[in-house]
């Protein structure tokens, strides 16, 4: 089943010295890094978010969760830069798009699984646009296997366990609708996920809109 990047798939090693503090690249051999640098590269460029008005933030000795919406045209420029065919940008631009920074500050592992997070408007629950999803979509539209590949590296990983003071980001993809969005996001915690869950909401949650 494809969740994400797996453990001995990920960013390892020391912050690459261009990337802000809070958001470390990470690699597991020199191989790795020769094949790595390249696509973090150009992630960087849609994944790392100036703070702006519209972003949403919590903060606690625990954790750090910072959601930042993406207007149509971030998402089309992104896409179209890395030399994507236009129906799959234009599927992409109706979408809404959250880009998500997570940051364990705590001591002990916390667990990210998308499973245990809902997302509800005031016409009820919202589902949320995961990776089985696209690979469907991809494939009935014939997308090349390189831009699907490509693509899912931009999403948050589907399950993910964050080591003590691990920083990690990536895409969110929701259906485009007219009410704001409520995100119940869980992190589960300790090695054997025994311990307290860590509970966050975000209200009122807008799709970016184009200026």
């Amino acid at each position: 089943m494809d969740v994400g990047m797996r453990r001995h798939d990920k960013w390892f090693a020391a912050p690459l010295k261009h990337v802000p503090s809070r958001i470390a690249l990470r690699y597991t051999t020199p191989m790795q890094i020769s094949l790595r640098v390249p696509l973090a590269t150009f992630l960087l460029a849609f994944l790392i978010p100036t703070i702006q008005a519209d972003e949403l933030r919590h903060d606690s000795p625990i954790l750090t969760v910072q959601l930042g919406p993406r207007t149509p045209e971030q998402i089309a420029a992104f896409y179209e830069a890395r030399g994507f065919q236009a129906d799959m940008i234009e599927v992409l631009r109706q979408q809404c798009y959250l880009t998500v920074f997570i940051h364990n500050k705590s001591q002990d592992i916390l667990w990210l699984d998308l499973q245990h997070w809902e997302f509800s408007n005031a016409d009820g629950p919202v589902a949320r646009l995961d990776r089985h999803h696209w690979r469907q979509r991809w494939q009935a539209m014939e997308i090349p296997l390189a831009h699907q590949s490509t693509f899912r590296w931009t999403l948050l990983p589907e399950q993910l366990d964050f080591l003590p003071g691990e920083r990690e980001g990536g895409n969110l993809i929701l259906p485009r609708l007219d009410k704001p969005l409520r995100i119940q996001a869980r992190f589960d915690t300790g090695a054997d996920r025994a311990g307290p869950p860590v509970q966050l909401v975000f209200d009122r949650v807008e799709c970016a809109v184009n200026p």
